[in-house]
């Protein structure tokens, strides 16, 4: 019997390219979780919605290792959070009796926070909320209530995005790893 090695060289090159293309998707996959947890702490970044990719990525690539019940369940909470992430700071910082240039304020004090690290992340938002206040001639003691609300609703919404993409991450770890 003759073998012909051209359809042996084919057979092996594809065997090849799925194998690599596996590790390339599984290694995106990783990636895209862990910019999640990066996006549910930074605000130029869309966390949850960035680590569900990764959950659909898993699921076209093995459709046992994330189910169909999860993917609803985790997109539904993903939608939640990106609706609650643009609704609590106004929501809060209006409850708190503060304008526009408090959240403006808010925001603006998180970018300069990037750069002083995790101190700066926390207290940036409740300074840069106090000098928009400030700025538009609230009374101290206003401007100082209304940094709470804003200083409260940037904790909650950022913990919650941030819990919800660790979520994600121990979701693809398991998949991966189980």
């Amino acid at each position: 019997l003759s073998m012909n090695t051209e359809n042996l060289t084919f057979a092996s090159g594809i065997f090849i390219y799925l194998y690599v293309m596996e590790y390339v998707w599984l290694t995106l996959a990783i990636v895209s979780a862990l910019v999640g947890v990066a996006g549910a702490i930074l605000p130029m970044l869309p966390g949850p919605p960035v680590s569900y990719v990764a959950l659909w990525m898993l699921y076209l690539y093995d459709k046992g290792s994330v189910s169909s019940t999860s993917l609803w369940v985790m997109g539904g909470l993903m939608l939640v959070l990106t609706v609650i992430d643009y609704v609590a700071p106004v929501w809060l910082t209006r409850i708190g009796g503060g304008s526009k240039q408090a959240m403006r304020g808010a925001t603006a004090g998180l970018l300069v926070g990037l750069f002083c690290g995790p101190v700066g992340m926390i207290v940036g938002p409740f300074v840069g909320a106090l000098l928009g206040e400030l700025l538009v001639k609230t009374p101290p003691h206003q401007a100082f209530k209304v940094a709470l609300y804003s200083f409260l609703a940037f904790i909650l919404t950022t913990g919650l995005k941030f819990f919800y993409c660790i979520a994600v991450v121990c979701m693809v770890a398991i998949a991966m790893w189980w």
